[in-house]
């Protein structure tokens, strides 16, 4: 790789001994002059004054001397009341994450004081303490989210929530996100639900230097105003500089490849050169004031002005490496760009985000100025856009293999950064370490950010979990943040008590080393396609749709504890012991799932999963179909063009084959839309070749799709109400023969709606139509984000419900009503359904995330506070989907059944290793 100096070598050694001198000198100076300073003539007061700014200048950032001594925070809140935690297990971030103490923790002034075995003493100082008996449970830092734009792309979306970038200028240091942070997002209150304590606010990545970012903490200040909530502000927030003795680190966002250069219309040539003309702008600042601290170090009195500029500075102390710089950059090409500029301008990187390919180009980034950056990822989000193709769920323990710091992000909203934990737990259900997994979102970011003196290990802010923080569905019972308790009327979940140890994940050695090897794009097709025998043998259960239930087959033999499965053509011919399955003859296949079970597969619904590959790239995708409202329907389509999702299938993406590896073997998608009318979804298999191959296609036309909502554009929710109930009357709409099916009871009518006025509005519908036809028709609404308000009017109205997404976001106005569940409620949207009888199902929104549709359902579980059974969970994500979108469910012995290795659907331990497909009369070995 090209380097890059910008000055011979001879001048760097000039300005190093300069830069020595001034911080070695001027404090001499400044005290010399600070007693006589009132004294002196006007050309020394100038000097002075000339003296102090360049001091600032070339000072570091870092904690204030003596600040481990302080005995009150400087956010305390007065009349906080101190706080004794007895009996943790403490992970205090130590010893690079494998500290654990089990003790005590004191509370007071705002600091944790005392940490394991605390002092009498120190508590009989307190008339006042509260002491919360935690019972062995384990304890942590708060959480810290490293990529937040919480605040300035506030919730519920607004005219105005959108104040996270700057559009006036690819290159824009002088954004600050302070100067947008909404003090009333709803986020704040729900992040901190989920531990998060702390989040730095940065800009947006439309520009390619998108302005400053600022720690903040999320509680509420008495103040109520942004800057109370600011960690450590730069001394030089009003552009003032005090006599500060350690500055605080500034920090800066900027982004690399597809966002500026889509967003300003420009390429990568275009971005780079924006890059380096910015900064060399900065450098020539920074020389002219290096030269005027010349000037001032030779006594010199004609100094004129320090040179400045407010729209450059921000570069002049990244320059002077005074700013933690984060980087939005995915792909290879761009990082190798960076790292070139890091170079060239010599400035250290803090951190890269997203990056993608950052595990496939580690050396690289080991070639950056000054150290390494950290890497910020996503722990399975991937394929949504060119730059993502190559994401890798692998990517977290590659990185981390070669000594990088990793760091789990959570881009909120984008993600909800209330589930940040989730993506640790995904990483080291992948391969992180366990220590390094609840490092990366907690003493990691805060290193990363220069704030490790005041938060990521056990200093002021922690959490109480309810079980294991890598267990699913670990839940916060306290929050501390500046010492003061952020959780009133807690509802804890009931977890197992296997959950409150780190839980036991496979071995994907082989799928890491495999991703490395194809360059990011490893085969996901399956490894073998069996039609003959395969016997599964070391097997620990056997579990089958039959109707509605998942039930589980038991062996008479009263000592017998291993079973065999045998199959032939896809279709299970026995379950029992090997002796009472006999094989017949020809060629066998024989499966180890040692200790594992077979149990049926999951169906993956509310993303466009095989009909999209990558969702930004329009020639990959399906397309949208034609939305009546929005403009006039082509004649060509004819009264019966209503859009159908089977045309515009797509087999073997990369998100249907990875959520197949994942045990999810079906979909059932909708057209892509936009509009009110969405059109007929399709029921079709994940693990296919292509759309005519045996198997493929399950169910050709499932249900008939429309939105009712405030997304779609123009009419009223009003217009969109009476539109449908003209469609529904016979002889009537634009397509009368598949309405007319829906009134026949032959499809079901499936609604997305969020509002729980909506809603009501379209149960009145279905009374109202059922009234006039004399018959039921069968109803589904998606999304349903405030559905739980509706429990008994759906009950008594027949019509079920698939809530998408599963954990509850108030993105829009619509949607600002949600449960919050535990720790927040007792109860979730999907237990108080069931609750009421409800047929619930769960899904998701994007292609991607059809994989993790196991540990939703899982989540799902674990969320219901014991009122929701294994058979329900299962049911959440097979049978009530297909019942919810086709009318009916299929006959158990036509359903595809997955094979796990080492432990249950319901354990982290296992892994999905084979599909038993009776449709497409064949075993997939994985």
């Amino acid at each position: 790789m090209l380097k890059y100096t910008v000055d011979p070598p001879s001048r760097r050694r000039t300005f190093l001994q300069l830069a020595v001198a001034v911080a070695v000198l001027l404090p001499i100076v400044l005290w010399n002059f600070q007693f006589s300073f009132q004294r002196v003539p006007h050309s020394d007061k100038q000097l002075f004054k000339a003296a102090a700014r360049c001091a600032s200048v070339v000072r570091k950032p870092g904690p204030p001397p003596h600040f481990h001594r302080r005995t009150h925070s400087d956010r305390l809140e007065p009349d906080t009341p101190a706080t004794l935690i007895r009996h943790a297990r403490i992970w205090t971030g130590m010893r690079n994450g494998t500290e654990i103490i089990n003790g005590d923790i004191l509370l007071e002034n705002g600091l944790i004081t005392a940490v394991g075995h605390v002092d009498e003493s120190l508590i009989q100082t307190h008339k006042l303490l509260e002491v919360i008996d935690v019972h062995n449970a384990w304890v942590t830092p708060g959480i810290v989210d490293m990529h937040s734009h919480m605040g300035d792309d506030s919730l519920p979306e607004l005219n105005g929530s959108e104040d996270y970038y700057s559009r006036k200028a690819v290159i824009a240091p002088w954004a600050r996100t302070l100067d947008g942070l909404n003090t009333h997002d709803l986020s704040y209150e729900l992040s901190i639900a989920g531990g998060v304590t702390t989040a730095i606010i940065l800009p947006g990545s439309a520009g390619a230097i998108g302005g400053q970012a600022f720690p903040i903490k999320l509680r509420k200040t008495k103040e109520r105003t942004p800057t109370s909530m600011l960690l450590e502000p730069p001394i030089n927030i009003n552009t003032s500089f005090p006599d500060d003795p350690k500055p605080r680190w500034r920090h800066l966002k900027q982004a690399c490849g597809e966002n500026p250069v889509n967003w300003f219309g420009m390429t990568r040539m275009d971005v780079a050169w924006a890059f380096r003309e910015a900064y060399n702008k900065a450098r020539q600042l920074k020389a002219s004031q290096d030269e005027f601290c010349s000037k001032v170090l030779r006594g010199e009195n004609d100094l004129g002005e320090f040179p400045e500029d407010l729209q450059w500075e921000m570069l002049v102390d990244v320059l002077r490496g005074k700013v933690k710089v984060h980087t939005h950059c995915y792909e290879t090409v761009d990082l190798d760009q960076l790292i070139r500029l890091s170079e060239e301008f010599q400035f250290s990187i803090a951190s890269v985000h997203h990056a993608s390919e950052s595990y496939l180009v580690p050396e690289l980034l080991k070639q950056a100025f000054g150290s390494k950056p950290a890497v910020a990822l996503f722990a399975t989000q991937a394929r949504y856009k060119r730059e993502a193709y190559r994401g890798s769920e692998y990517a977290p323990r590659i990185l981390a293999q070669h000594g990088f710091d990793v760091v789990m992000k959570s881009d909120h909203p984008v993600m909800n950064s209330r589930y940040l934990l989730f993506e640790a737990q995904q990483a080291y259900y992948f391969g992180l370490p366990q220590n390094l997994a609840i490092a990366s979102v907690t003493s990691t970011p805060a290193r990363v950010l220069g704030l490790s003196h005041r938060i990521g290990y056990i200093r002021c802010d922690l959490v109480v979990w309810d079980s294991h923080p890598l267990a699913i569905g670990a839940t916060p019972v306290h929050v501390f943040i500046d010492g003061i308790s952020q959780l009133s009327g807690v509802h804890v979940t009931v977890k197992p008590s296997s959950h409150q140890q780190a839980p036991s994940v496979p071995n994907f050695d082989d799928e890491a080393t495999a991703t490395v090897k194809h360059d990011g794009l490893p085969p996901l097709e399956p490894g073998k396609k069996i039609s003959g025998q395969v016997l599964f043998t070391n097997v620990s259960a056997f579990f089958s749709r039959q109707g509605d239930e998942v039930l589980k087959i038991s062996l008479i033999e009263a000592k017998q504890t291993r079973i065999v499965v045998l199959v032939k053509n896809g279709h299970v011919q026995c379950v029992g012991t090997k002796p009472s399955c006999p094989v017949s003859s020809g060629d066998l296949d024989m499966v180890d799932l040692k200790g594992g079970t077979v149990s049926p597969g999951l169906i993956s619904f509310g993303s466009p999963l095989g009909t999209t590959q990558i969702l930004a790239e329009e020639s990959t995708n399906d397309g949208e179909g034609p939305d009546p409202f929005a403009k006039k329907v082509p004649s060509v389509l004819g009264s019966h063009g209503m859009v159908r999702a089977i045309d515009g299938l797509q087999f073997g993406g990369r998100d249907a084959l990875t959520a197949y590896r994942s045990g999810v073997t079906t979909a059932i998608t909708a057209p892509s839309h936009a509009g009110f009318i969405g059109g007929l979804s399709v029921h079709f298999s994940l693990g296919a070749a292509h759309p005519l191959s045996p198997g493929a296609i399950v169910r050709d036309l499932a249900g008939l799709h429309v939105s009712v909502s405030h997304s779609v554009r123009g009419p009223s929710i009003g217009t969109q109400i009476a539109t449908l109930r003209h469609l529904l009357q016979p002889g009537a709409g634009i397509d009368e023969g598949y309405f007319a099916e829906v009134t026949k009871g032959h499809i079901p009518l499936v609604v997305e709606a969020h509002s729980a006025d909506i809603i009501a509005a379209l149960i009145r519908l279905k009374t109202e139509v059922e009234a006039r036809i004399g018959s039921i028709i069968k109803m589904t609404i998606t999304g349903a984000s405030e559905a739980h308000l509706l429990s008994t009017e759906l009950s008594q109205a027949g019509v079920g419900v698939i809530v998408t997404p599963i954990r509850p976001f108030p993105l829009a106005w619509e949607d600002r009503r949600i449960l919050p569940g535990p720790p927040l409620s007792e109860d979730t949207a999907v237990s108080t359904l069931l609750a009421h009888n409800v047929t619930v199902g769960i899904g998701v929104m994007e292609t991607w995330d059809a994989r993790n549709l196991r540990f939703n359902m899982i989540w799902t579980m674990l969320e219901g506070n014991g009122k929701i059974t294994h058979s329900q969970a299962t049911a959440l994500v097979s049978s009530n989907i297909e019942k919810l979108l086709t009318g009916s469910v299929a006959p158990g012995n036509t359903v595809d059944l997955v094979a796990l290795e080492g432990g249950g659907i319901f354990d982290s331990a296992s892994k999905v290793v084979a599909v038993i497909s009776p449709l497409q009369q064949s075993v997939h070995i994985l």
